[in-house]
């Protein structure tokens, strides 16, 4: 399992708590079981739980960068992706430009044609560029 497919497993993960506000341990359980890899499993972990943990300041953050959109307005899969990217760089698991990166990556695969440019946007604004 690569660490790209492991933000994807992520962020699916993170899309379906959206909906339920419930976490999802038997398919948390099935993304971890796919692959050996501690890291990338070990990954997987710890952004599904540290954004349902701070969901919360999450989602205050995305508010604050997200200057033209209320919360509420947001495609649940850019907020998905706005989520798990905004963790990522908070807790500096990659670099922000890598994070920022692999959220376009993923909204070109699973978001609108102007979701990229409006998910770039407020992580622009959120690291400050």
């Amino acid at each position: 399992m690569s660490r790209s497919y492991a933000r994807e497993c992520a962020f699916k993960l993170i899309f379906e708590y959206l909906f339920s506000k419930e976490k999802n341990t038997a398919l948390l359980e099935e993304y971890l079981a796919e692959d050996k890899n501690k890291d990338e499993v070990g990954y997987i972990s710890e952004v599904y739980n540290g954004v349902i943990n701070e969901f919360d300041n999450l989602m205050e953050s995305i508010k604050k960068y997200s200057e033209s959109f209320k919360i509420d307005r947001i495609f649940k899969v850019d907020l998905a992706l706005l989520l798990v990217a905004i963790y990522e760089i908070e807790h500096k698991i990659v670099p922000a430009k890598v994070g920022i990166n692999e959220a376009l990556n993923l909204a070109k695969t699973y978001s609108t044609d102007k979701s990229a440019t409006y998910i770039n946007g407020v992580l622009k604004n959120f690291v400050g560029e």
